[in-house]
């Protein structure tokens, strides 16, 4: 059996991207694969949110850590973005989970905010939040903005 989805399409050294980002506030495909919304964003602020589904299981069948963290990160990125010219490029460099409360079900909501920002450092936190309101794990995270290379000076 093979998988024609896009999801399944080979990254390869030195070639383009197999995929197109269809904005600058937008889902990459690793998010849009485990379910991921964009609720709000603006002004360095985003709300997420991501649907429990069998997929995102852990063994006991609680929502695994890691897609957690992953709306964490990606609630974080959507509302450094906001604050950003289009196509800044920027990473996640150190980030700090605590998990508080387990999911079983239903949808989470990843609250998102910029909370401290330099020319080239960017601080956020995140509130993970189940159905019910209760917060299931929170989040702090550093982020570093690429440095601009000017183009060298012409030579004449």
């Amino acid at each position: 059996m093979h998988d024609e989805s896009p999801y399944s399409s080979p990254v390869v050294k030195n070639a383009p991207l197999p995929f197109h980002m269809p904005g600058w506030i937008a889902l990459a495909p690793f998010e849009a694969y485990l379910g991921m919304n964009i609720d709000e964003a603006g002004n360095g602020r985003a709300v997420l949110s991501m649907p429990f589904r069998v997929a995102h299981c852990q063994g006991a069948g609680l929502m695994h850590g890691g897609a957690i963290t992953s709306l964490a990160d990606t609630a974080l990125a959507i509302a450094i973005k906001t604050l950003l010219p289009e196509g800044t490029l920027f990473a996640t460099i150190d980030m700090s989970m605590t998990f508080k409360h387990p999911i079983r079900w239903g949808t989470i909501r990843g609250i998102a905010e910029v909370i401290d920002r330099t020319e080239r450092d960017i601080t956020g936190a995140v509130a993970i939040v189940d159905e019910e309101g209760v917060t299931a794990a929170t989040c702090r995270a550093h982020f570093r903005v690429k440095r601009h290379h000017p183009p060298p000076a012409s030579q004449g």
